[in-house]
């Protein structure tokens, strides 16, 4: 399969293939800013480079670039903290970092600054790094190794080929069936989903993609949204595709229904990254918002099933792209046709052939995928963050002060958790001050905003915990539903509510 880079060449004319808030750049002028940037990683005989930096043009002609010159790029989310970027340069070979700054580079241990060089006009530097070890064994043929959220402070790096990316994003193309489609990026380009199907997919369509910055948008952080600019900024460029999270399409229908009108351009809004209900699905046609539930994940290159204009069934999350082989053993959704080359320094991933999703489900026979929940214990935000909750419950009572800690969120714009300290008489500030010293060492998406305090422990007598003393979250979940409902109804200020439940 041909890079996309000369996919793009072959298209007929010089139309304007990428805008972003400051300028817009035709066929011709990407195919050089590409070419340009080849030559200098080359002269700088780069072989992995860290990607990291608002949404832009320029971030797009990186990828393309690496893409170009054989080099593995690793994009770098911007919410990620600085434990975890710190985790991502101990364990590869990263010898190049392309960035609008090299401030959270520097602060990693045991790394040394090499020449640094504006790049882009200045927009962005190019700075050569030497980290100590070998880094981490990689499968042959990665070219991407894309980070999750991170479910965990040491998120696992899926390694990809140029290929398995370029043949995702055609499979899309072809389901989505938009011609030449005009397209708005409103995720973070370092998450997969949109870099390959909001970046690649379009190009590869002979498309327009249109790339505000993460600020215009409206967010505020990875979990934060101003829903005015929000849908200003969606006016403004007039898209006919999107991808939302169930979070942003909550907020586009909110404002809908307080009178913001969609563009009739809209023809295509992809909703994935999290589970969406069908009555929200359901609205969204309603207030002229054509959304369509899709199913994926990134050791299957993003997207394995999706719903579109020409197949599409309530409830369900589509059918399976005709690259993908989906099948249910013990429950468990499994993928083949696809599936990643394997996790970075972790050979005995490496060449599998079918991938264990870890998601419960089932397929009908019309060949429509459902998703009934989760085999494990990951939490995935509305917001589309992956979060471990046994990682940050393990973070709040490594002190003196909690005994018991029980996190929750999933589908939910934030995490919030149930909390009883060691000792009954210490007052909830301190408690308080304990959980803003867990959070600040946590990405912005993992950190409890609202908690609520327990007024006994919780027992395996009870139902609430194991034999081992793990706790059985969905029993705690029903004895404090209305708690737990209360907190998300809540400020995101942290509180404490009298437990009533007994």
């Amino acid at each position: 399969m041909r890079k996309l880079l000369a996919q793009i060449g072959q298209m007929d004319g010089n139309p304007v293939v990428l805008r972003d808030s400051s300028r817009q750049l035709c066929k011709q002028q990407l195919l050089e800013c590409c070419r340009d940037l080849v030559a200098v990683l080359e002269s700088c005989a780069s072989n992995m480079v860290a990607l990291y930096g608002d949404n832009s043009s320029d971030w797009v002609i990186a990828d393309l670039a690496c893409q170009e010159a054989n080099i593995c790029l690793v994009p770098i989310p911007t919410f990620f903290s600085q434990t975890q970027i710190n985790h991502l340069f101990a364990s590869l070979a990263i010898d190049t970092v392309i960035g609008q700054s090299s401030e959270p580079f520097l602060a990693i241990p045991n790394i040394q600054r090499g020449v640094q060089q504006s790049v882009f006009e200045g927009r962005l530097q190019l700075l050569q790094v030497v980290c100590s070890g070998q880094g981490s064994a990689l499968p042959e043929g990665t070219q991407k190794i894309t980070f999750t959220s991170g479910s965990t402070g040491q998120p696992k790096g899926v390694c990809l080929s140029v290929e398995q990316q370029l043949l995702q994003a055609a499979a899309l193309a072809d389901a989505v069936a938009l011609d030449r489609p005009r397209h708005l990026c409103l995720l973070p380009l370092s998450t997969l989903l949109e870099n390959i199907a909001g970046v690649y997919t379009p190009l590869l369509c002979g498309g327009e993609v249109i790339i505000p910055s993460l600020a215009e948008i409206g967010f505020q952080g990875s979990s934060s949204l101003d829903a005015e600019q929000f849908c200003r900024t969606i006016s403004h460029y007039s898209p006919q595709s999107m991808i939302l999270t169930p979070q942003l399409l909550v907020v586009a229908i909110a404002a809908a229904k307080q009178g913001w009108q969609p563009p009739e351009s809209l023809k295509f809004v992809a909703v994935g990254g999290g589970r969406v209900s069908a009555q929200l699905l359901a609205e969204a046609q309603q207030y002229a918002i054509p959304a369509y539930e899709g199913y994926g994940l990134s050791e299957c290159a993003s997207v394995v099933s999706l719903n579109t204009r020409a197949q599409s069934a309530p409830c369900t999350s589509g059918k399976p792209l005709p690259h993908l082989r989906v099948s249910i053993c013990h429950g468990e959704i499994m993928v083949s046709g696809n599936a990643m080359l394997g996790y970075a320094g972790q050979p005995d991933s490496w060449n599998q052939e079918m991938i264990a999703t870890g998601d419960m489900g089932s397929v009908d026979s019309c060949g429509f995928l459902t998703i009934s929940g989760r085999s494990k214990n990951l939490l995935i935000s509305s917001f589309g963050r992956n979060i471990n909750p046994e990682w940050i419950e393990a973070e709040l009572v490594a002190n003196t002060v909690i005994a018991d800690a029980v996190v929750y969120g999933d589908a939910q714009p934030h995490c919030v958790a149930l909390i009883y300290p060691r000792d009954t008489e210490l007052a909830d500030a301190e408690i308080q001050r304990t959980i803003d010293q867990v959070n600040a060492g946590l990405p912005d998406y993992a950190r409890i905003l609202n908690w609520f305090r327990l007024n006994q422990p919780l027992n395996s007598q009870a139902g609430m915990l194991t034999d081992n003393g793990r706790p059985v979250r969905a029993a705690i979940a029903a004895r404090y539903k209305l708690q737990l409902n209360n907190l998300y109804r809540q400020p995101t200020t942290p509180i404490s509510l009298e437990d009533n439940s007994q």
